[in-house]
């Protein structure tokens, strides 16, 4: 027993309505994660964290039983997911069960591959306190980025004499599809430790993290046209 795949998904959604059990080339948004832990983990060490009665229904209906309720305090727009990870970290070590290692797999990055879990969770051992999915973006603050001076001018966020994009300094952007937590190190230092991260480079189908209406339609257009797998 080295590590929990936990799912965190609460029932409040804004943008899209349900969106957790709304279902996704034929089959709920939540259980793309399930599927991908289940290649690797036993149900076992597969925990959905959740507030909602419909998403435990759901889950449990697919074959993966829903360990406890997430409390209505750490189910609201402000909860740190340091304070979910705790929480069912704790639930575990009441049980007698104790891990190195979370493995966070939201919902709402779907398109995680079998090969990109299994590399991540090579990379156990080197983690300083956080191991992060990241992808290259092409929003570089050094080029295209900009903030309002107190003037009400546009300034680029990092100042620097680029002519060129190709010449910035690469930008990492954490696409939210993996997170590879060190549970010693978090329970030292709360949130603090997992200030210490290291990347853990994703391709670019792994930006697509379903947030919105446009968000959902194009996560449907890329199974339609056969560039993911469900």
């Amino acid at each position: 027993m080295d590590t929990l795949v936990l799912i965190p998904a609460r029932g409040g959604s804004k943008g899209i309505p349900r969106k957790n059990v709304k279902m996704l080339g034929g089959k709920p948004l939540i259980q793309y994660s399930i599927d991908i832990a289940k290649m690797l983990f036993s149900d076992d060490d597969i925990c959905v964290s959740t507030d909602s009665e419909e998403i435990k229904d759901v889950v449990e209906s697919n074959g993966l039983k829903v360990p406890f309720m997430r409390p209505n305090s750490l189910a609201a727009d402000t909860s740190g997911m340091s304070e979910v990870v705790t929480h069912a970290i704790r639930h575990f070590e009441n049980l007698g069960r104790y891990y190195k290692h979370v493995l966070l797999l939201q919902p709402t990055s779907p398109f995680r591959t079998l090969t990109q879990l299994q590399d991540i969770l090579s990379c156990r051992e080197s983690n300083p306190g956080m191991i992060v999915g990241v992808t290259e973006t092409n929003a570089n603050p050094y080029y295209v980025l900009f903030e309002e001076d107190k003037a009400g001018f546009l300034q680029k966020s990092k100042q620097a004499n680029f002519v060129r994009r190709q010449d910035c300094p690469v930008v990492w952007q954490i696409n939210g599809s993996l997170y590879l937590i060190d549970v010693q190190k978090l329970k030292q230092e709360g949130a603090m430790g997992l200030l210490m991260k290291k990347k853990f480079i994703m391709d670019e189908l792994s930006l697509v993290d379903i947030d919105s209406p446009l968000d959902w339609m194009f996560a449907e257009y890329l199974i339609e046209k056969g560039f993911v797998k469900n």
